[in-house]
């Protein structure tokens, strides 16, 4: 369940998106779909790897996001990689655009997901992280699962 009771299935998710990108701000954003493609996602057809968003005349797009061809598709079928266009509010591209033309910002989708029924994005404007942070992120990660196990052995004891 997500807000206010809405049932939320997540379809995809783009784990290397936290690893490779330091998160600033999520929105969420409904995606322009064909029929086949639809369906496809219902079915989990989906792989966000690799896929980020541009801003081209006011409208913000979704590239590389493949979406597997339906199998009952019959020539009506889509492109799998095809430019996608995304759905969000004016005053949403407007505050995107002004972030994405500040140096090393990009947008990247974080995951895929069907909300009553329909096709959303959550779009992530990301830093790309360094090395050294990718590495500084592991090793507070692995100091935080040292000091929980110690903490489990104190209370067994």
């Amino acid at each position: 369940m997500g807000k206010g009771g809405v049932k939320v299935k997540v379809v995809a998710r783009n784990k290397k998106a936290r690893h490779d990108y330091t998160i600033e701000e999520t929105y969420e954003a409904g995606i322009v779909l064909t029929g086949t493609e639809i369906k496809s996602v219902r079915a989990g057809k989906v792989n966000l790897q690799d896929s980020y968003a541009r801003i081209k005349d006011g409208e913000v797009f979704l590239l590389n996001l493949h979406i597997s061809p339906f199998e009952q598709g019959n020539r009506f079928n889509h492109e799998p990689t095809r430019t996608r266009k995304l759905l969000l509010h004016k005053d949403e591209i407007r505050k995107l655009i002004g972030k994405t033309k500040l140096k090393g910002y990009s947008l990247i989708p974080l995951d895929l997901h069907l909300r009553n029924g329909f096709c959303k994005v959550e779009l992530a404007l990301a830093k790309g992280k360094k090395l050294y942070d990718k590495r500084q992120d592991m090793a507070k990660r692995d100091a935080q699962r040292e000091m929980e196990r110690a903490f489990k052995e104190r209370q067994r004891s």
